[in-house]
């Protein structure tokens, strides 16, 4: 019901001053009501008690009047409902998340590890990019693309819970994985070309060079921004594999090629960051979010829906019925 009187507005909002007749008419109604209907004192109402219900009744029809008034002058201030609709241009950007699944991300220096918190934060990214084409490449010892770029940012967030370590050869090929990314890219048409890549080591195996494929992304105009996750100092890491496929962990050294991650930010106009904790990577995530602004055109068109015979339709009805309860049942014989 109150959701009808929501962004409305009057065109003649002069004709609202006549409500304020209703306390006078109120007052002149009460004064005449005592000079024509006397009362009468009488000992007992008991041979009367069935006409009861009926005065009271009676009660009803100045009331009617009053809201028939109320309606009709509503009508006359002729309310109007806004009706607003939004038209949204956006220049997207196309971005696609590499994340790291060989086996050290499962070191322990983050709660519960950095694979965790680095999925949690990269979906809470994915969520701030409403108009922007998102997609997923992961690697490790090997790489493929997990999630193709698509507007539908709850198909990527259910790929990016279901990432987990072991699905892909153990290693670091930074380079397949940045290289994979860039395919999917590079025939883009957007305004601007975005890789995210996250990584916790140093490049180990695979038969593409991350600096080539650097100079690859720099061909294609996509900028890639490097994050090394990983405290500072020793970590307890998986250290090797049982049969079973469980992890076996101990304490190791964090290792990871920042200057290489630097190089490869720095070739394609992008940025290292260094994570050493959850609170630290989503920083990193915010400040990309900043400097990777989508421009967005909004035009907002206004109509405006006619409300006014509402009211006069209520108050002709409300008239209607004091009229009829007034000559038939509530008829008072002179």
């Amino acid at each position: 019901m109150f959701d009808f009187f929501t962004n409305i507005h009057f065109v003649h909002p002069g004709f609202l001053w006549l409500l304020l007749l209703l306390p006078l008419l109120g007052f002149w109604y009460y004064r005449s009501y005592k000079r024509y209907y006397a009362a009468m004192n009488m000992p007992t109402l008991e041979g009367i008690s069935g006409l009861s219900l009926r005065g009271r009744m009676r009660s009803l029809l100045p009331i009617l009047r009053a809201l028939t008034m109320v309606a009709l002058i509503l009508a006359l201030a002729r309310p109007q409902k806004v009706l607003q609709e939004e038209e949204v241009k956006a220049d997207g950007i196309d971005i696609t998340l590499v994340m790291d699944l060989s086996s050290s991300m499962l070191a322990q220096d983050f709660n519960p590890n950095r694979l965790e918190v680095s999925k949690r934060v990269a979906s809470e990214f994915v969520d701030k990019r409403e108009f922007d084409r998102m997609g997923l490449v992961v690697f490790a010892g090997e790489a493929f693309t997990q999630c193709p770029l698509t507007t539908d940012h709850r198909i990527v967030k259910d790929f990016l819970a279901k990432l987990e370590c072991g699905l892909l050869d153990d290693g670091t090929a930074i380079g397949m994985g940045l290289s994979t990314a860039i395919n999917r890219l590079k025939d883009s048409e957007a305004k601007s070309k975005v890789v995210i890549l996250l990584t916790d080591g140093v490049n180990n195996t695979g038969y593409q060079s991350p600096k080539l494929a650097a100079q690859i992304a720099k061909e294609f105009k996509v900028k890639v921004y490097t994050i090394g996750v990983g405290s500072m100092g020793e970590t307890l890491t998986p250290v090797s594999r049982r049969s079973d496929g469980r992890y076996v962990f101990g304490v190791a050294r964090v290792e990871i090629d920042e200057a290489l991650l630097q190089e490869i930010a720095e070739m394609t106009g992008g940025k290292y960051y260094r994570a050493t904790s959850a609170e630290s990577l989503e920083q990193i995530y915010a400040s990309i979010d900043q400097l990777e602004k989508t421009e967005i055109d909004v035009t907002t068109f206004k109509r405006h829906s006619e409300e006014f015979y509402h009211f006069a339709l209520l108050g002709l009805l409300m008239l209607l019925l004091e009229v009829m309860l007034r000559y038939t049942v509530l008829r008072v014989i002179p």
